[in-house]
Order: C-alpha cells, then sequence, then structure tokens
C-alpha cells in the first residue's frame, strides 16, 4: 500500500513526498484510514514504528478546513516529556511545510510569556506537556472547549510518570464529541481503564504484541562485578571491542549516576554527552543535538530519553544499570534498530540485577544470551572482591562479629 491510498489530501501527500516517504508502516497504514474517518483510534505500537506520522498526517488534512480562534485552539497533543514534544512540533513543520497552520508548543524551561502570545493569537495546534497545560488552563489562558481531536501519546509513560490523574481533568475539560487518537506501547490496568473511560467506540489498532521487542535488534547479557568501579571498566571494554560500533546511548537509572559515568567515560578520552531530568531545556537540546548531528559518539541518559526520542541511527543501546521496571527495558532498547535497521542492545548485569533480568525476560516472553563464553560469577567470586576492599580499609561487614573482623 502506499500513502496515496490512505485518503490524506494532496498537501499532506506532497509534504510526505518531499521528505522521502512512498510507504507506511503498519501502524500508519491502519490508523490513518480511520483517523480521516473521524473514528476514536487505539494504537500499541512499540517505539520506532512510526506513531508520530499515523496522527500527524490525518490531523494536517482535517485541519484545512476551518481556523482557530483566539484562545481556543482546535487541536491538542498531550506528550509525557518536553523532548517528545519538541519533536512532535518539528514533525508538523516538516509534513505541514504546505499548511499554513498556527502551532504552540507548552513545555517547561521555556518562556512562558512567548507562549502565552502563541496561545493568544489563536492555535491550530497545541502541543503540551500535561502540567504545563494545565498552569495555563488554570490562570484562564487557555480554553479546550474548542477541541477537536485529542491526541494522548505514550500514555504507559504518562502513567510512570505519575501524569494520569492530569490526563483525567483534561480529558474532562475538553468536549465530550472530540475525536481521541490514543497511543500506548503497553497496556496495563491503569491505561485500560483510561481507554475504557474516555474513548467512544474505538477501532484497536495493534501493529505487535504489547511490550515485545524487534527482531532486528540483537539482544545481550554481558555480567558484571557488582561495584561501580567494575562496571564502568565493564562498560569501557563494551565501547572498545563492540563490532561495527557507530554510537551508542548508555541508560542509567538516577541521575547523578548519569553524571558520573559521563564524567568517567570524559576522563578516559571518549566523546560523550549527558542527558538527565535535571538539565534546562536548551541544555537538553543541545545535548541530543550533538549526538544527532555526531559531535558526539556516546550519549550517557537517565530515562527521559528512553521513549520516542528520534535519533534515526543509533547502532547501540547501552544499559549501564538493568531498568528498574520491565516495560522500561522494551523503550530504551527501542532506540536502536529503527525504521528497519539493525540494532544491538547491551545490557550490564551484576548478581542483584538478576531478578529485574527474570522480570524483563517474562514481559517480552523470550530469553535473552548471555555474552559469548561469558558466564554470571558465582556469589562467592562476586563477594570476594568486596571482601578484600573491606579487609583492606580494616573496615568490618554489618553484623560481622567485631573478633573475626579482618586485620589491616
Amino acid at each position: 500500500m502506499k500513502f496515496s491510498e490512505l485518503g490524506l489530501s494532496e498537501k499532506v501527500l506532497n509534504a510526505v513526498e518531499a521528505s522521502g516517504y512512498d510507504t507506511p508502516t503498519p501502524i500508519q497504514e491502519q490508523a490513518i484510514p480511520h483517523a480521516l474517518q473521524g473514528r476514536d483510534v487505539l494504537g500499541i505500537a512499540q517505539t520506532g514504528t512510526g506513531k508520530t506520522a499515523a496522527f500527524t498526517l490525518p490531523m494536517l488534512s482535517m485541519l484545512e478546513r476551518g481556523r482557530a480562534r483566539a484562545r481556543m485552539p482546535r487541536t491538542l497533543i498531550l506528550e509525557p516529556t518536553r523532548e517528545l514534544a519538541a519533536q512532535v512540533e518539528e514533525a508538523f513543520g516538516k509534513y505541514g511545510i504546505n499548511h499554513k497552520l498556527n502551532l504552540a508548543l507548552l513545555i517547561g524551561g521555556v518562556s512562558f510569556g512567548d507562549q502565552e502570545s502563541k496561545i493568544a493569537r489563536g492555535a491550530d495546534v497545541v502541543i503540551a506537556t500535561p502540567g504545563r497545560l494545565l498552569d495555563f488552563t488554570e490562570r484562564g489562558g487557555l480554553l479546550l472547549t474548542g477541541i477537536e481531536i485529542l491526541v494522548i501519546d505514550e500514555a504507559d509513560r504518562m502513567l510512570d510518570m505519575g501524569f494520569i490523574p492530569d490526563i483525567e481533568r483534561i480529558c474532562k475539560l475538553v468536549p465530550f464529541t472530540r475525536q481521541t487518537l490514543f497511543f500506548s506501547a503497553t497496556m496495563p490496568p491503569e491505561i485500560t481503564r483510561l481507554t475504557e473511560t474516555f474513548l467512544h467506540n474505538p477501532v484497536r489498532v495493534e501493529v505487535s504484541r504489547a511490550a515485545t521487542t524487534a527482531e532486528n535488534i540483537t539482544q545481550t547479557l554481558v555480567p558484571s562485578g557488582s561495584s561501580p568501579e567494575e562496571k564502568r571498566a565493564t562498560l569501557r571494554g563494551l565501547i572498545r571491542g563492540a563490532d561495527n560500533f557507530k554510537n551508542a546511548i548508555i541508560f542509567c537509572n538516577r541521575k547523578r549516576d548519569v553524571q558520573v559515568v559521563y564524567r568517567s567515560l570524559e576522563k578516559h578520552g571518549f566523546s560523550v554527552g549527558a542527558l538527565h531530568g535535571d538539565l534546562d531545556q536548551r541544555a537538553r537540546m543541545t545535548a541530543l543535538d550533538a549526538f544527532r548531528n555526531d559531535q558526539v559518539q556516546l550519549l550517557v541518559c537517565s530515562d527521559v530519553a528512553a521513549r520516542g526520542l528520534d535519533i534515526p541511527d543509533v547502532s547501540h543501546i547501552i544499559n549501564y544499570d538493568a531498568p528498574h521496571h520491565s516495560e522500561d527495558y522494551v523503550h530504551r532498547i527501542g532506540r536502536t534498530g529503527r525504521a528497519g535497521k539493525t540494532g544491538v542492545a547491551l545490557t550490564i548485569v551484576t548478581r542483584a540485577d538478576q531478578k529485574s533480568i527474570a522480570e524483563i525476560e517474562k514481559l517480552i516472553a523470550r530469553k535473552i544470551d548471555w555474552q559469548e563464553g561469558a558466564v554470571m560469577p558465582s556469589e562467592d567470586e562476586a563477594e570476594a572482591p568486596a571482601r578484600e576492599r573491606r579487609g583492606a580499609r580494616g573496615g568490618r561487614h554489618r553484623g560481622e562479629p567485631r573478633e573475626e573482623r579482618p586485620r589491616p
């Protein structure tokens, strides 16, 4: 099937063709015709499947009719993070090049006054994070009573970040007769409840089983000692020894570890940037642009960057920490192997991570192979370095009898 067969307007088709696309992805092929008919759509698709175009293209076609009024936007797109919202704005700029639409991006870290002036002029499309959107509605600067199309993207990420109460409030502020396009990679019970409450007879579009990983990504577990020094040494060895290595996103569970790993790699001469939630919006976008433009080879980040970031050519994903939530594993490794390319996902595993790995394997319904020739060190072997370090310091392990304390 070609884009020309989906029912999109001529302006949209010309923009898609100018972008170099000819054939829609499965989620686009299935979702766009229903969206153009005005149906509610429940889209379940893993990251990297073309979800953004699946809602931006039909929205652009439908927005050719009518204009927005001051402070009353016609369409609303909710995203969990600033980066995702900024990417959707870029997509509208690319596919809406033949349209004269006013866009307003409402995210934190950007001047409130500039955003307010765009709303006051009349925005056809508002792209927002839930918190900043509610700031505007509570101040009376934004009315949602004119919303014709509501898009809720990355809904399971919204759940992880605690935004579901905000989403429920927003859904009650928009008209009951709106059209809703709802996208999620996984369907936990809370998300299912949300769809049953706020979607009206939706068409369910599922292009892969919820929480599956792409077949074109080679997944490998790499054993390591538990100490930070041992893990950082394992990480450096992986980067230096990786086959067909172009670049890598390295995921840590905590923001403070992002900085530690970033400084360590920089100290050892690697080309590296950092991305985490404490950075302001300008610093985040600078780090992302440097990685996208190959100015740095490595990007160390927290899960703020795990979902939806459109970096088209990432050869490797490295989990410095096994994720606490198994769903995050799916989203992290989805940063590679995009648009049909092959990718590699490496996860550093200590003995303490084995329960997390078991949960991940249960979720994705497959075993992940260990690095060739590698085995998890036995409990005694894993404890030996720690005992030696405690012995060298003359320290006493909690609960160890004082009279058995190793001497310096």
